[in-house]
């Protein structure tokens, strides 16, 4: 008789109490104050943050609001209630307002700066109201709410109440982690009387559409912008349902007017993502992020300017290789700036709104995750590197010089050790200088051996920066003894665009090379023991560790993949953003020929593929040559990319389904895996973490699956995550510790 899943976690070790901690523990994260919203007050005196802090034995968490002085001194708690306070506001007349639900339903609350004289300032008739935004004449508001678009099987079929079943016509039908549940958040706006209360009903500004703003379910308020006179609004919304929806990526910005009720589509013709909308000081111009490429959702993001007077757009930052995000204009107009990704850190940068060469402002080994302005040349920033939490600090933008406000997790960290990281270049097999970060156990000593991770990022375009994570955390690995290498491979932003791009149609290839070629690097050192070298990684990481599970040639001893892609063919039908999958894949698996096309097929492919972009080429050659009008040139030269995008595409889905699916190289697996993943992860379903531990388990590899039925991709609850935690260090000490010792 097999033992029940409950029995084996009953054996593993006790967790060392946060209390206890020397170094990081997965219960010492769970401790830990975690800084999201944050807001300068009017007078740009006040920063208003909130904390949000776990109760594990709960397995939930509480916000709460608290304030700081710009210009430094201490930090004060300004709410302590049982439920949560978010969406935070400053008023034009320095009293802030939040959302809280301690009425029972999400309500409009106010406070002075310093916490005295709350009140509740809305009755709203229904739950879900999120993303609440000021005026900032302060008349009016706007924020977002469900509104019902579809036809449940009750809707259809009254007298069959306990019918349990969806029925489905077209995709999208899911996203993420949820189900279709027949709403869409719309827009609203509502005027404010002057007891500073919601007067009236509120407006939707979207009233019989179906469609999402912001974009489900990542988007928040940061897509919903107010111009200075009150009277205009502009919001993101890709105004599409689904397979159409499923398929693209172009969302716009709609500005609405709430004095004619019209709506203008500000980036009709951009075919990418448009998001984040921001007016100049003045409202004669709005701002927002852009992405070029249609269908591609980790295209670089730009920054295109609006002008309203002239009705003209211009992406201020073309030819730029800084990806765009956070973007705040200075208060006389003449300057945006923006957070970007360069090298493994995040920073801020500034640009001319009319258009210039990008300046970096600031420099260091860590991240300015998001910032508000607070005056001429003062930022307030989210501060963070690999080894410590998010908090704020003040920068001179002119300087670059650094204040600490708060410190919020003092007191959990006072006595925690933490390992050195190092960023070091790694020569690539194509010949790139590659940045790798190294971390190193806490106490590290280099004349002992230690058990090395190769760390597989997901994404497959998210960068390795100075982030603190609370999944993946470098220094709680370091601090179970290992040596992590983590590196910035092929694909990953903070390096260009090319880099950035070059994975899309190559999952296989450059960037698994990449990742041998770290591993490889860093096993030259003494220090580390070759005989001990794990590989983890989750999503497309995921897929990394299946897909060297089959090519690895006896570097590593066991392997982690969490919702990783198993099988290309049976994951493209059953993900739900369809544009990833055509973008990054090349195509769907039943595009590929019946017969795989190797040797000389597929340098035949090839050929015929190079000959159709040479004939386009001579087409327009003799079109300018015999002197055809620019209307020819143009056409032919069109015909010559969409020849070199059939060639690529076509050789790219053959490449994919033949050469990078991992499923296909599963027979040479020969070493332990655990296989974790989610129920409700729908961007990679539950079936891919199914086939890789059957595989393993009818092959007799040595495996586990470790399943949580209500988690998506992510690993959201306390308990689960401590639990996601022990197993995870269980297995590896198993495979990598002397002798199999348990993990402490």
């Amino acid at each position: 008789m097999k033992k029940s899943f409950l029995t084996v976690l009953a054996l593993l070790p006790l967790a060392v109490s946060a209390q206890q901690a020397t170094v990081y523990t997965p219960e010492l994260l769970w401790k830990l104050g975690r800084l999201s919203e944050m807001q300068v007050s009017p007078d740009h005196k006040t920063v208003a943050y909130t904390v949000t802090r776990y109760n594990l034995s709960e397995n939930q968490g509480n916000t709460d609001i608290w304030v700081v002085p710009v210009a430094g001194g201490t930090a004060r708690q300004l709410t302590n209630t049982p439920g949560s306070e978010n969406t935070i506001n400053w008023r034009p007349d320095g009293k802030l307002t939040f959302l809280s639900g301690e009425s029972g339903t999400d309500q409009l609350y106010v406070m002075n700066a310093d916490g005295s004289g709350k009140q509740l300032l809305s009755s709203f008739p229904e739950e879900g109201l999120a993303n609440l935004k000021y005026a900032p004449n302060g008349k009016f508001i706007l924020y977002t709410q469900d509104v019902k678009t579809g036809k449940s099987v009750q809707d259809w079929y009254p007298d069959l109440p306990k019918a349990d079943a969806k029925i489905i016509d077209d995709l999208n039908y899911r996203h993420w982690n949820a189900w279709d549940d027949l709403k869409v958040s719309h827009v609203f706006f509502q005027p404010i009387g002057d007891d500073g209360k919601p007067t009236g009903y509120g407006k939707d500004v979207m009233s019989g559409e179906k469609f999402d703003s912001p974009l489900q379910p990542m988007g928040g308020s940061e897509q919903l912008a107010f111009a200075p006179d009150g009277y205009r609004l502009a919001y993101t919304s890709r105004k599409l349902t689904g397979k159409a929806e499923a398929t693209s990526t172009n969302s716009d910005i709609y500005l609405y007017d709430v004095r004619t009720g019209q709506t203008q589509n500000l980036s009709a013709g951009l075919g990418g993502y448009d998001t984040e909308p921001a007016f100049s000081p003045d409202g004669s111009k709005v701002a927002w992020l852009s992405m070029a490429t249609p269908g591609f959702e980790s295209d670089r993001n730009g920054i295109v300017v609006y002008d309203f007077k002239t009705k003209k757009r211009q992406d201020i930052t073309a030819g730029s290789e800084q990806a765009a995000g956070n973007i705040r204009w200075s208060a006389d107009g003449k300057t945006i700036y923006f957070v970007s990704v360069l090298a493994g850190t995040e920073h801020i940068f500034a640009v001319p709104s009319k258009g210039g060469s990008s300046k970096q402002l600031t420099k260091g080994a860590f991240n300015y995750n998001g910032f508000e302005l607070a005056g001429k040349d003062v930022a307030i920033v989210n501060k963070t590197t690999q080894a410590q939490p998010a908090d704020l600090v003040r920068v001179d933008l002119k300087t670059g010089r650094e204040t600490p406000l708060t410190s919020i997790n003092q007191q959990e960290l006072a006595g925690v050790k933490t390992g050195r990281t190092e960023a070091r270049m790694v020569k690539t097999t194509d010949g790139k200088q590659m940045q790798v970060y190294v971390i190193y156990p806490p106490d590290f000593d280099p004349s002992k051996k230690y058990p090395t991770l190769l760390y597989c990022q997901g994404g497959p375009q998210s960068p390795i920066t100075q982030s603190f994570s609370y999944r993946w955390n470098f220094q709680l690995l370091a601090a179970n003894g290992y040596i992590v290498v983590a590196p910035n491979r092929r694909g990953l932003p903070g390096f260009g665009t090319d880099w950035n791009n070059s994975i899309s149609g190559d999952w296989g290839g450059q960037p698994i090379r990449d990742y041998l070629s770290a591993i490889d690097a860093v096993s030259q050192e003494p220090y580390v023991d070759k005989d001990r070298r794990g590989c983890v990684g989750a999503s497309y990481g995921g897929y990394s560790v299946y897909f060297l599970a089959g090519k690895h040639e006896g570097r590593f001893k066991t392997f982690i993949a969490h919702c990783g892609l198993y099988n290309l063919t049976s994951w493209y039908p059953t993900t739900e953003e369809m544009f990833f999958a055509n973008q990054d894949l090349g195509g769907a698996p039943w595009d590929v020929p019946a017969k795989p096309l190797s040797g000389e097929k597929a340098a035949d492919a090839m050929e015929e593929a190079a000959d159709a972009v040479r004939d386009a080429a001579d087409v327009s050659a003799d079109a300018l040559e015999d002197g055809a009008d620019s209307g020819d040139a143009l056409a032919a030269q069109s015909r010559i990319k969409d020849a070199q995008a059939q060639a690529s595409r076509k050789a790219s889905v053959a490449r994919t389904y033949q050469e990078f699916n991992p499923q296909l190289f599963a027979k040479n697996w020969d070493t332990p895996i655990l296989v974790i993943h989610g129920g409700k992860d729908f961007r990679v379903p539950e079936d891919q973490g199914m086939e890789a531990f059957g595989t393993a388990q009818l092959r007799g590899i040595p495996s586990r699956f470790l399943y949580f039925p209500n988690e998506g991709h992510w690993i959201n609850k306390p308990q689960n995550s401590v639990l996601w935690n022990r197993v995870f260090f269980d297995w590896l000490a198993r495979s990598l510790k002397p002798e199999g010792q348990a993990a402490k």
